[in-house]
């Protein structure tokens, strides 16, 4: 299959995955802390892989691996991880999933960004079209949040989400072109389980509080989100690099979006679907320039 079909493909693999663990963190934190779920979810996802390491091998391609390509790989991950998914997951218990989604998927938009400042790669006309209906889709979904009285704590935290997000992939860009998809994928995991630990004292009880129902959902939170989002996207990043697997990857927010007005309820907004609509138009541009 020609590379750049299946690179896109993987992507749309990822968007799909992280739908649908969006659906599921969202049920999972209805009465815990965005914190607690995200360390259980991070612990569940890294012992699912070093379960994996051990079987078919790969700690063999990780203790080898230089010091400078772990830091940076400990780095991207409490970008992804930690820091970025905290204001994800505030912004989902803040605003819901459909409120939320139309900005967080402006990661693309920061990608190509820094790509340009840090790689020295050219922005054409069509991306700056593109910038400018992704920043129109944010300011509509804004006055919307407005108009229903949303805590506007919440737009801060999605808009802060994917400036994160945007880092850790693009150090993941460049971490691709020496470590293997599934090594990378693995200990990213990891590094940010290891990143979030220093809250374990402070949301220990509430862990131990989690019910069965609670943990299965969250599980398969993370299975979804974590180790099928996260390895299809790295695997597509591989193939064909981040200015392509990010703004295809970012059609999860029409997923979601439906989602959680048909499974959960949240009633729908003109408004929001406007906003989501701009910000998928100006990401088609932005991904096909």
């Amino acid at each position: 299959m020609n590379t750049l079909i299946l690179g896109v493909l993987a992507a749309i693999t990822s968007a799909f995955s992280w739908a649908a663990s969006t659906i599921l963190i969202k049920v999972g934190m209805r009465n815990k802390s965005p914190v607690a779920v995200n360390i259980f979810r991070l612990y569940a996802v890294s012992i699912m892989f070093a379960v994996i390491f051990l079987i078919n091998g790969t700690f063999s391609q990780i203790v080898v691996l230089p010091p400078e390509l772990l830091l940076v790989a400990f780095v991207s991950a409490q970008f992804g991880f930690v820091v970025g998914d905290y204001f994800y997951f505030n912004a989902l218990k803040l605003m819901g999933v459909s409120r939320t989604v139309p900005i967080t998927s402006t990661y693309p938009l920061w990608t190509i960004l820094w790509a340009s400042l840090f790689l020295g790669r050219k922005i054409s006309p069509q991306v700056i079209v593109g910038a400018i209906l992704v920043v129109v889709a944010i300011i509509v979904v804004r006055k919307a949040e407005e108009e229903e009285h949303i805590n506007p704590r919440g737009f801060v935290f999605a808009l802060l989400a994917p400036v994160s997000w945007s880092f850790a992939i693009l150090t993941m860009d460049w971490l691709t072109q020496s470590i293997d998809v599934l090594p990378l994928a693995g200990i990213r995991m990891v590094f940010a389980a290891i990143g979030i630990s220093l809250f374990l004292p402070r949301y220990g009880k509430e862990l131990r509080e989690i019910t069965q129902k609670e943990a299965i959902v969250l599980i398969g939170a993370a299975i979804s989100g974590l180790m099928l989002g996260q390895y299809f996207f790295v695997y597509s990043v591989n193939l064909v690099g981040s200015q392509i697997a990010a703004p295809v990857s970012a059609i999860n927010p029409i997923i979601a979006s439906a989602m959680a007005i048909l499974l959960l309820k949240e009633p729908p907004n003109k408004k929001i679907l406007e906003g989501l609509i701009l910000a998928v138009l100006g990401v088609i541009l932005i991904s096909t320039a």
